[in-house]
């Protein structure tokens, strides 16, 4: 099976009620984990490079990992470009075998991103490649994003209707007030549902996609401050929120931040105990592990996608 685009998952999800993990991905060990999990629990994936991890890994490396990937695993996966910013980037991944990529335009005006979002949409497009774009800004920092809460903004629903027509994108990314990063919050976070709703009516059947939904696991917190690290008032999105969003027209849910604390709280760990240890084999397989577990549990408990596949 090869790589494959997200339309049929998107049907299918939006259909279920479900949504589709997006893990993003930097090394070997972290793509092994995702997809052990996926494939014990046969669900479809989406693996996502960001630009960072492009510029760490080499987008050719990573490409061949995630079709090493699908054939050890048959399961269908789409291999997406996590914010794109500029059409360069854009156009490069999908020469380089990327089946999906996002247009970040959202720091730009409403009208300069109909008009970047609409010239990525053109070239992929020609060559079989799905387009996500972004209305409406999420506060919050982790990789290339960074983007303050004074410089957020909600997606504004009477907008969608017009910006989905006019630039033929195959997903819209909205601002309901997720973030991103591990530090989110201040205080419990409350999603605007309200806006969600709205852009499902009217955008019926349009799959609609939320970033910054890292959920920040607690236990992991407490194991990077316990062997030296410095994460005190980390909080994220209660699952129950993104269980909610799932059930309703969000079809991709992104997680990133999940990931990278479960892998570095294994590897703070696993020094704090064998200080004398030098074989990267002996922590990067139980930070393998801690990837696949978290990833397992998202799937089935907050998701709702394992079975799907």
């Amino acid at each position: 099976m090869p790589l494959v685009t997200s339309t049929e998952m998107f049907k299918k999800a939006y259909a279920g009620g479900y949504a589709i993990g997006a893990f993003n991905v930097n090394n070997m060990e972290t793509i092994q984990g995702i997809v052990e999990a996926a494939k014990e629990e046969r669900a479809p994936l989406i693996l996502q490079v960001s630009a960072g991890a492009r510029k760490y890994a080499n987008p050719t490396y990573l490409k061949k990992m995630v079709e090493a990937a699908v054939i050890d695993s048959g399961l269908p996966i789409c291999l997406h470009l996590d914010h794109g910013d500029t059409f360069e980037l854009c156009k490069d991944s999908v020469d380089n075998g990327f089946t999906s990529v996002m247009i970040d335009a959202s720091h730009h005006s409403f009208e300069e991103n109909i008009a970047l979002t609409k010239k990525v949409v053109a070239y992929a497009h020609a060559r079989g490649v799905v387009v996500e774009a972004e209305l409406g800004r999420l506060a919050g920092v982790e990789d290339a994003v960074n983007v303050s809460d004074k410089d957020a903004a909600f997606t504004r629903p009477d907008e969608v209707e017009e910006f989905v027509t006019k630039t033929g994108v195959d997903s819209l990314a909205i601002a309901i007030g997720t973030s991103h990063g591990a530090f989110k919050f201040k205080t419990a976070p409350r999603l605007r549902f309200d806006i969600l709703e709205e852009v499902g009516k009217r955008l019926p059947g349009f799959p609609i996609v939320l970033h910054g939904a890292s959920s920040v696991p607690q236990e992991f917190v407490k194991i990077i401050n316990e062997f030296g690290g410095n994460m005190a008032g980390a909080q994220g999105v209660p699952e129950d929120m993104l269980r909610q969003a799932a059930s309703m027209s969000v079809c991709k849910i992104n997680i990133d931040s999940d990931l990278r604390m479960a892998f570095t709280a294994s590897v703070r760990k696993y020094f704090a105990e064998n200080p004398t240890h030098f074989d990267p084999r002996q922590y990067l397989g139980p930070a393998r592990a801690n990837i696949k577990a978290i990833v397992k549990h998202k799937l089935v408990e907050v998701l709702g996608c394992a079975g799907k596949a």
